[in-house]
C-alpha cells in the first residue's frame, strides 16, 4: 500500500469498523500512523499493525482479459 493513502480502518481496540482515514506511515516498530476524524476534528493516531486491518478506499481496477495475476 502506498503512503500516503486513503484507507478504511478496522481496529477493535478503539472500536473502528471501516472508518475513513489517511495512512501516513508504517513504522518499523510495528504501528500504522494515521489521520482519523473524531467528531469534527482530525487526530494523528498510532495503531498496532497486529490489531488493525486497512482496506484501500478505492477498489482496484479490473484486470485485463488474458492477464495473469500472481498470488
Amino acid at each position: 500500500m502506498e503512503v500516503p493513502s486513503e484507507v478504511l480502518v478496522h481496529n477493535q481496540l478503539i472500536g473502528l469498523k471501516g472508518n475513513a482515514g489517511r495512512l501516513l506511515g508504517i513504522s518499523d516498530q510495528g504501528f500504522y500512523e494515521l489521520n482519523l476524524s473524531f467528531g469534527s476534528k482530525i487526530h494523528r493516531v498510532l495503531l498496532p499493525i497486529a490489531g488493525t486491518a486497512l482496506i484501500a478506499r478505492d477498489a482496484e481496477p479490473p484486470a485485463a482479459e488474458g492477464v495473469e495475476i500472481e498470488p
